[in-house]
C-alpha cells in the first residue's frame, strides 16, 4: 500500500514539473562546463597579470562547485544554479573577481543581466548564462592551483582563509555534509522536492519574507530521513509533518553525525526555529522568522500532519496537501506594499533591496499589534505606467483594527533608504480591503514566482575612471565610478 501511495506522489511531482527533463538537465550541465572554461581563462589571465613564471601560469587553475538545490539534485525546471568560484591565492575578490572576471563575463555572448552584490552577506555576482540564472560567490584558497575536484572538507585547503571566503564556502559545506549523512539519497531528494513544493504552495517559503529557506527545508528533510531510514516516500512525508508539527520549539533541530551531542547555547533559543548547520557544531541557519511567520509555519505543519495521517493508504489524494493558500478567502484586509522605480533595470535592484529589509517591517507591524501573513508572491500593477512591484500581506486580526500605517511607513523608509547605493525608488504602504484587490492578485500561490534580491552597483551616467593593476603597471583591469564627486569613488564594474 505504501508503494502505491508513494508512486501516486511521484506521478504528481512529475505532472507538476518538479523534475527537469533530460534536455533541461543537459542544458544546465553545458552551462556549468561553459562557466568552468571561462574561469580557467580568467585565472590564467590573472596569473599573467601577476607576472608569475610561465610554468606556473600553465599549471594554475580554478574551478566551479555547485551547491543549493542543484548541488543536492532537487532543482526544478525553472531553478537557478548556485555555483561557487574557487580561486587560488593570487586572485583577489576586490580586483580580480569583481572587476577582471566581471568584465570578461559582461562582454561574453549569451550572458546577460549581470549584477555585482558586493555588500551582500555573501558577496557575489548574479547573471544569466544561456538563459539560466546563476549566483556566483567567490572563495580564495591559499594555494597556487585549485584542482577541479577540490575537496573543500579537507582542512589542508581551508587553512588561513579569510572570513568572506569561509562564508562563501558555507553552502558547499552544508550540501556535502547533508549528502554524506542521509541514509537514502533518492528518498531524501524526493522528500525535499515535495516539502519545497508544499512550502511554496502554502506561502511559507522564502527567507526574506520570514519563512523557511531552501537550506532550512533541506536539513529538516534530512533529519526525518535519518530518523526513518527505511521508510517509503509516503511515510517520510507523513513523518515530516508529524515530526515538526509536534516539535518542542525552540529546541534546535540537528542532524546526527556520530559526534558527541552538543550542548544547547541559550543564546540560540532566541530564534523561534533554530536549525543547526551540519558543518559546524556552533553555527545555525540564518533566519528571519518572526512571531507571526512562526505562527503561520506551525499552523501549516499542523495542517500537513492532519492531512497526511493516512498518507500510506492506497488512493490517497495528495492534491489536498499542496492546495494553494487561499489568501483572499482567509483575510479581509491587506497591507499593500507598492514599490516602483523609473526604469525596469532600476526596479529589480530597488525591489531586491526593499525585500531584504522586510523583516524590519514585519517586526514593526507586530510592535503596533498588527501582525501580518507576508504573502511571498510578487505582483505588477498593470494599470500604472512606471515599472512597479506590489505585495499584499494578509492582515491578521489584532488589538488595533487599523494600524497607524503612516508611522509604520516612516520607520520602514528610514531603514530602506539607509545604505542603498543606487537611485532611490518609491515606496508606498496602504491598507486595502479584500474587495479592493485586483483580480490577478486574488489568484492562488500556484504559479507566482518571486524575484531574487539584487543591488545596483553601477550607474552608467556616472563618470568612469580607470583602475590600474597593483601588480602590472599601466594595465587597466576595470573602472570606478565617482558618484559625481571625484573625491569619493564608489564600486563599479
Amino acid at each position: 500500500m505504501e508503494e502505491e501511495s508513494s508512486l501516486s506522489l511521484l506521478q504528481l511531482m512529475a505532472k507538476e514539473g518538479l523534475v527537469p527533463s533530460p534536455e533541461e538537465e543537459e542544458k544546465r550541465k553545458n552551462v556549468i562546463e561553459k562557466l568552468k572554461k571561462i574561469i580557467m581563462t580568467w585565472v590564467k589571465k590573472v596569473a599573467w597579470q601577476r607576472r608569475l613564471p610561465t610554468k606556473h601560469i600553465a599549471e594554475t587553475s580554478a574551478t566551479i562547485l555547485t551547491y543549493g538545490s542543484y548541488g543536492l539534485g532537487v532543482h526544478g525546471s525553472d531553478s537557478d544554479i548556485d555555483a561557487l568560484c574557487v580561486g587560488p591565492v593570487f586572485a583577489t575578490m576586490a580586483e580580480d573577481f569583481f572587476i577582471v572576471l566581471h568584465n570578461m563575463l559582461k562582454s561574453r555572448e549569451g550572458l546577460s543581466e549581470i549584477h555585482c552584490m558586493k555588500d551582500a552577506k555573501v558577496p557575489l555576482m548574479r547573471f544569466k548564462l544561456d538563459g539560466i540564472s546563476i549566483d556566483l560567490p567567490y572563495t580564495q584558497l591559499k594555494v597556487l592551483s585549485v584542482p577541479e575536484d577540490v575537496d573543500i572538507l579537507n582542512p589542508g585547503f581551508l587553512s588561513d582563509i579569510d572570513e568572506t571566503s569561509w562564508k562563501s564556502l558555507s553552502g558547499i559545506h552544508v550540501n556535502k555534509r547533508i549528502l554524506q549523512l542521509v541514509p537514502n539519497l533518492e528518498n531524501f531528494q524526493s522528500l525535499l522536492r515535495c516539502v519545497k513544493f508544499w512550502a511554496k504552495r502554502r506561502g511559507v517559503y522564502g527567507n526574506l519574507n520570514g519563512f523557511l529557506g531552501g537550506v532550512h527545508l533541506a536539513i529538516l528533510a534530512a533529519f526525518v530521513c535519518q530518523c526513518h531510514p527505511n521508510a517509503s516516500l509516503s511515510a517520510l512525508v507523513s513523518n515530516f509533518f508529524k515530526t515538526f508539527a509536534l516539535w518542542p520549539w525552540p529546541t534546535p533541530v540537528e542532524l546526527q553525525d556520530g559526534a558527541m551531542p552538543t550542548t544547547i547555547n541559550p543564546a540560540e533559543t532566541r530564534f523561534f526555529m533554530p536549525i543547526r548547520l551540519p558543518c559546524s557544531p556552533s553555527e545555525y541557519c540564518h533566519s528571519n522568522i518572526t512571531r507571526c511567520t512562526f505562527y503561520k509555519i506551525r499552523v501549516e505543519f499542523l495542517r500537513g500532519h492532519t492531512l497526511t495521517k493516512d498518507a500510506v493508504r492506497p488512493n490517497f489524494d495528495w492534491e489536498n496537501i499542496f492546495e494553494p493558500f487561499p489568501y483572499s478567502k482567509k483575510y479581509m484586509r491587506f497591507i499593500k506594499i507598492y514599490v516602483s522605480a523609473s526604469s525596469q533595470d532600476e526596479l529589480g535592484d530597488w525591489v531586491g533591496w526593499v525585500k531584504s529589509r522586510f523583516r524590519f517591517l514585519l517586526i514593526k507591524l507586530e510592535e503596533v499589534q498588527s501582525p501580518c501573513d507576508p504573502n511571498p508572491a510578487e505582483y505588477v500593477d498593470v494599470d500604472v505606467e512606471e515599472p512597479n512591484a506590489v505585495f499584499y500581506w494578509g492582515l491578521l486580526p489584532g488589538k488595533t483594527n487599523f494600524p497607524d500605517i503612516e508611522s509604520v511607513k516612516e520607520a520602514f523608509w528610514k531603514v530602506v533608504s539607509n545604505g542603498y547605493q543606487g537611485s532611490l525608488g518609491s515606496l508606498e504602504l496602504s491598507i486595502v480591503q479584500v474587495s479592493q484587490l485586483p483580480n490577478h492578485a486574488r489568484l492562488d500561490n500556484a504559479s507566482r514566482k518571486g524575484t531574487k534580491a539584487r543591488w545596483k552597483i553601477f550607474d552608467y551616467n556616472q563618470q568612469r575612471i580607470p583602475i590600474y593593476s597593483q601588480h602590472l603597471p599601466y594595465y587597466v583591469v576595470g573602472y570606478m565610478t565617482t558618484n559625481r564627486d571625484p573625491k569619493y569613488p564608489s564600486a563599479g564594474g
